[in-house]
């Protein structure tokens, strides 16, 4: 049994970045740069962390959220919109109501031209399946969509990750050009090159989660020969402190106190070239830190800065600081939905597979005769096919809505962009109007070839069942996936539970055992195939195919029930969903 024991992830870091500096955050993997950058943005847990994250003295609240932007290391966008449309809906949904929606609408243009991306504004973003702007164009829509708000401070996580040098640079350039507007900028940084590194005002280093240095990026390398840790040959700035940071001294020469140090050692502590160890080398430079610099610092940084009264009730608000109104956050949430997956709904490879099936069952039912017990045996079939494939079909496409979305719920939630009740309901409902195209151009090719019974009346409320069937469908795809947030889990799950709905619909198994006869009362699959028999066969005295039919009302009902009930379960499952601190 493995007992797990507490860890120091980053211990005694200081610093300061003020109004029109870029600060940078560097150290080698797992040094605890992204974590210092997520706890100052209240990204993280506060209880999980020792101590206390303050601005001005205060506390992180729900209005410091709205003047901080955070851009994620990762590009979470939609593939579909354009940038354009991308930077007018965050516009939309962040900016408070004071503004209207022509000047929200502006100050997205005006936030494309700021960062250059004008050329590209009606380009979608594109993604693994869909060609669409580049990297760099990609990393700067993301930054728009936080200094969208004009924040005071802006966190990026690795910005230039994955880009060349030159679009880096551009980034960098960026960063500098909104800091100089009166914004204060803290980004982690991996390996930049020399040009980057001169870029920047400040630069904290950080070792295993310790301080190594803390000022000005230009007196860097200075600090470090001042300790005698200097260059032997010409290197790269950052390159030479990341290797200290590493404690790799191979290229820089030893200071005099570790040489003493490593020959007072025993030989187990020494490396094969009797040079001092990467543990040794991290203790010196945090020890050189602590014992030269960080005292004057400290003392810099206790002076208080005054705030005013007005503003310092507005700080500590507790109250999350909504853009619009929900019924605003509804609209642009439907709008944007409707947009991003109408290119999905229609993609030329879902209408070939709706009408190609359509053809074929028109084919295999040519004309069938439901006047004679063979033909009405036949056509029993085919709707039971249909209660089937419209019951399959949906499951299955909404089980990815919200494991696929995790990453950009938690993005827009983490910065209060819209209420999750907004959010659900113009997801779950910007589906309805897509929903209803493809079962119609279905059943026109199928209903007619197949000689179903002909009459305006039975052919709507034909498509009205099968619109229920997909609506209810889509319900239990949305709480297994939003349940499980695992797709191959989510997808294992739904396969047994269609399978046995199916096996349970009424068709395949007339006289199904007692103990197991409850499950085709939450088959949407046995009630949708009782409505449709009820369309066709309405008039009919005697059962069919071993099926009742009666009103057809309590069919009506169940579908509702499932309708309502599965995204309620789904609804709640998102509620539990965990997001970071203040979301």
């Amino acid at each position: 049994m493995t007992t797990s024991e507490e860890k120091d992830i980053l211990n005694g870091i200081t610093g300061s970045v003020n109004p029109g500096e870029v600060l940078a955050l560097m150290g080698p993997s797992g040094s605890g740069k992204t974590t210092l950058l997520n706890l100052l943005g209240g990204r993280l847990i506060q209880s999980t962390a020792g101590g206390s994250i303050t601005y001005n003295d205060q506390p992180y609240s729900k209005y410091l959220k709205s003047k901080i932007g955070f851009v994620t290391q990762d590009d979470v966008l939609f593939p579909h919109l354009t940038v354009k449309e991308t930077l007018t809906y965050s516009a939309r949904l962040r900016l408070p109501d004071t503004f209207t929606k022509d000047q929200k609408e502006k100050r997205a243009l005006d936030v494309i031209y700021e960062l250059g991306l004008d050329r590209c504004k009606d380009t979608m973003i594109g993604g693994s399946f869909v060609r669409g702007v580049s990297g760099g164009e990609r990393k700067r829509v993301c930054i728009g969509n936080e200094i969208i708000i004009n924040p005071s401070l802006l966190f990026l996580d690795e910005p230039t990750s994955g880009l060349d040098s030159t679009t880096a640079l551009k980034i960098v350039q960026m960063l500098q050009d909104i800091a100089e507007a009166g914004k204060t900028v803290v980004t982690t940084i991996h390996q930049p090159s020399s040009r980057l590194f001169h870029k920047f005002d400040k630069l904290i280093l950080l070792g295993k989660g310790s301080l190594l240095y803390f000022g000005k990026a230009s007196e860097a390398m200075p600090y470090f020969q001042s300790i005698g840790c200097s260059p032997l040959i010409a290197m790269n700035p950052a390159e030479f402190l990341l290797d200290l940071a590493n404690g790799n001294i191979n290229d820089v020469s030893v200071p005099s106190e570790l040489e003493d140090k490593v020959q007072m050692e025993n030989a187990e502590v020494k490396t094969k070239n009797g040079k001092p160890s990467p543990a040794m080398v991290q203790e010196y430079l945090v020890q050189a830190y602590k014992t030269r610099v960080s005292e004057t610092e400290k003392r810099k940084l206790m002076v208080p800065i005054p705030l005013d009264e007005s503003l310092k009730s507005k700080v500590c608000s507790p109250r999350r600081q909504w853009g619009t109104r929900w019924c605003e956050q509804y609209s642009i949430l439907f709008c944007r939905g409707v947009k991003e997956r109408r290119h999905d709904y229609f993609s030329w490879l879902r209408i070939t597979q709706v009408l190609s099936t359509a053809v074929i069952l028109g084919l295999l039912w040519w004309q069938s005769d439901a006047n004679n017990p063979k033909g009405l045996q036949d056509q029993a079939g085919l709707l039971f096919f249909i209660a089937v494939f419209w019951g399959f079909f949906p499951v299955f496409t909404a089980i990815f809505t919200f494991p696929q979305e995790r990453a950009m719920l938690a993005k827009e939630r983490a910065v209060d962009m819209y209420r999750l009740s907004a959010y659900f309901v113009a997801r779950t409902t910007s589906d309805v109007p897509l929903d209803l195209i493809l079962p119609v151009l279905f059943l026109l090719v199928v209903y007619f070839m197949a000689g179903l019974r002909l009459s305006a009346e039975s052919f709507f409320y034909s498509i009205l069942t099968v619109f229920l069937c997909i609506v209810a469908a889509q319900g239990l795809g949305l709480a297994i996936g939003a349940t499980l947030m695992d797709l191959k889990k989510a997808t294992t799950l739904a396969s047994v539970t269609v399978m046995t709905f199916m096996l349970a619909g009424g068709f395949f198994v007339k006289e199904v055992p007692k103990f197991i006869s409850w499950i085709r009362y939450i088959s949407f699959n046995y009630h949708t195939y009782k409505l449709l028999l009820k369309v066709q066969y309405g008039g009919l005295s005697r059962g069919i195919n071993g099926m009742r039919i009666d009103d057809g009302w309590t069919e009506v009902g169940a579908l509702i029930a499932m309708v309502f009930g599965y995204r309620l379960l789904a609804y709640l499952s998102l509620r539990r969903m965990k997001l970071p601190c203040g979301a």
